[in-house]
């Protein structure tokens, strides 16, 4: 008998109203458990506006601690609906240190692991090494009673490393809550190829490790809080392939309850032929673990 899991991820913008955007997002998990779904997925930081196009000390007021008010009431849902929540929050670990976190949610409503998100970026309009301290969790998959989950966060579905660590740790899919979009200062050329290398890389992720994944991006346009810039557009996007990088499921720029059914054992089957565990020269890649490679 085979085994399916019914997956759900929300794509929806955010307003500056905290308690507007977890309600809003608690009813589109009660949307997608009458759909089925067993395991929802949340954009990266669902609570707020993305906050990061600017340093200013005083958005640490948005973070909280973990176990704290969203993993409280996200627990209490998944208890009720009886399904697996995967939340990315801004963690306040300690005084001055604070973290960008994905928290899986138990359908116990007990917090099954969470994940500190590795890669932080420090780019125009994405200035997340004033906010974020790196994670120091490793890249470790998180068991829960629909699989184990290899949760990452945004900019490190830019790194293959991430995903076949999780993969060699036995993940049984790679998920991926993000906030990305464009500068609405570039050319619909340069908007198309930057969207396109972020689906390219995902999918060639779930080939290169014959697992599924599940990407789970905001919609809408974010003004920049000091008004230096044209703020930024998100462009949804979302998707969900299988174990060979096909689209099961694929929005758009609009607000979508993205679900789609997984055939767990399909990996199993696809590695079977595409064994690219066994075919890795491990005796021969000692210097990935350098910066960079002198001629």
């Amino acid at each position: 008998m085979s085994r399916t899991l019914n997956v759900a991820l929300l794509q929806h913008a955010c307003s500056d109203n905290l308690n507007d955007n977890l309600q809003h997002t608690c009813d589109l998990i009660r949307q997608a458990k009458s759909g089925g779904a067993e395991l929802v997925v949340l954009q990266e930081l669902h609570r707020s506006r993305y906050f990061c196009q600017q340093e200013d000390v005083d958005y640490f007021d948005l973070a909280e601690t973990i176990p704290g008010p969203s993993t409280d009431a996200l627990g209490v849902l998944a208890k009720e609906l009886d399904i697996v929540i995967v939340a990315s929050l801004f963690e306040k670990r300690a005084a001055g240190l604070y973290h960008n976190t994905a928290v899986v949610l138990e359908n116990d409503g007990s917090i099954a692991g969470k994940y500190r998100k590795m890669h932080i970026p420090d780019d125009p309009g994405f200035y997340e090494k004033f906010y974020f301290t790196p994670g120091d969790l490793g890249f470790e998959p998180i068991d829960t009673s629909v699989g184990r989950l290899g949760v990452l966060v945004c900019w490190d579905q830019w790194f293959p490393e991430g995903a076949r660590l999780m993969a060699m740790a036995g993940a049984e899919l790679l998920i991926y809550p993000t906030a990305i979009g464009w500068d609405p200062r570039d050319d619909d050329a340069e908007k198309a190829r930057q969207l396109d290398a972020w689906i390219t890389v995902q999918r060639g992720h779930a080939i290169a490790n014959g697992l599924p994944v599940l990407s789970c991006n905001r919609i809408g346009h974010e003004p920049d809080p000091a008004d230096s810039n044209p703020g930024i557009q998100f462009w949804g996007n979302s998707f969900i392939t299988g174990p060979q990088g096909e689209f099961l499921a694929h929005a758009k720029e609009t607000e979508t309850l993205l679900t789609a059914t997984i055939d767990m054992e399909r990996c199993e089957s696809v590695r079977r032929i595409w064994p690219y565990l066994r075919d890795r020269r491990i005796d021969d890649y000692q210097d990935l673990t350098k910066r960079f490679r002198d001629a």
